[in-house]
């Protein structure tokens, strides 16, 4: 049986789902599922090299966006075998989730893709919006300084197939800090506050957005790519509603 390391919050929710005996190691952020009993190996930014070396990995998983290179680079000068996944499309997100599962960990394809697959095709098909009619909105991801979704982004892709146009889709940055005033002026009609990375929530986030319809929605639904897929459809349009 292969031992795997994940640094991915979501990844790790993903192999558990799976093949749970194959996971001897997760980051502190790993959070799902809450039963998970593996060795504990630092943070997304900074984890214990020489800990995950000492677990004696067959593979170490891992994001472009969420993991240093660095650290990537000190693992496979130990000799361990690193996959890193690139997902900024729901679409990068399935074949990514595939290869990972399949030819990184050697497993079957499980049926919890098959219908997270199936629940975004769904959306598709329904065509619910209107091109040209979704709604524009501003998505911030923290305060102090602010911080907004740029282009290129996994939960842009996700918003927009439920009807919400970034306006900083087209910005220089994926993720810009933008001032308030100017967030406040660009034209939105709805603001989206997950509640990660910041806990956006209903005492903190939408004060600063006075007479902008607000959207309180679940992180993990918009930013992982995993299990949560399959339902993230139905929730998050739910919420979006409430807003």
């Amino acid at each position: 049986m292969r031992r795997v390391v994940s640094l991915v919050p979501s990844l790790t929710e993903a192999i558990a789902a799976t093949a749970p005996r194959l996971l001897v190691g997760a980051t502190a952020w790993c959070t799902h599922p809450a039963e998970l009993e593996v060795e504990r190996i630092g943070g997304t930014k900074n984890p214990d090299v020489p800990r995950i070396i000492a677990l004696a990995p067959d593979l170490v998983v891992a994001n472009e966006e969420e993991n240093r290179g660095a650290d990537l680079d000190a693992l496979r000068a130990a000799g361990v075998s690193v996959l890193v996944t690139q997902i900024r499309t729901l679409d990068e997100a399935f074949r990514e989730l595939d290869r990972m599962l399949t030819v990184g960990c050697g497993l079957d394809r499980p049926g919890w893709l098959d219908a997270a697959e199936a629940a975004w095709a769904a959306v598709a098909a329904r065509a619910e919006v209107a091109a040209g009619a979704e709604v524009p909105a501003v998505i911030p991801i923290w305060r102090r300084p602010w911080m907004v979704l740029g282009r290129d982004t996994f939960a842009g892709d996700v918003l927009a197939r439920l009807g919400v146009r970034n306006i900083y889709s087209d910005h220089a940055e994926r993720y810009p800090k933008i001032p308030l005033p100017e967030l406040l002026a660009g034209g939105a009609e709805l603001v989206v506050l997950p509640d990660e990375p910041y806990a956006f929530s209903a005492s903190d986030g939408p004060e600063a957005f006075p007479g902008l319809p607000a959207a309180l929605v679940s992180g993990r639904h918009l930013t992982w790519y995993g299990p949560s897929l399959a339902e993230a459809p139905d929730v998050l349009r739910r919420q979006l509603r409430s807003g």
